[in-house]
């Protein structure tokens, strides 16, 4: 069984609450194609980037990255 990759991970943490990219690239101050782009996995987001991701989902950096389930 394969790992989920950061982009499967934050698309689905998006989905679950409900947002679209645009909202989200809102919340975390990036532009709409950089979440785009984090999603399908053609870059990755700056540590300081990645610290707001996980404070705004409530989840670890570590969950974020596919350290943890």
């Amino acid at each position: 069984m394969s790992k989920e990759t950061f982009g499967e991970r934050l698309k689905t943490l998006r989905k679950e609450r409900g947002l679209g990219q645009v909202a989200l690239a809102k919340e975390i101050d990036v532009g709409k194609s950089v979440i785009s782009l984090w999603e399908k996995d053609k870059c990755e987001p700056t540590l300081g980037k990645l610290i707001a991701l996980s404070e705004f989902f409530g989840v670890s950096i570590d969950y974020l990255a596919g350290l943890e389930n």
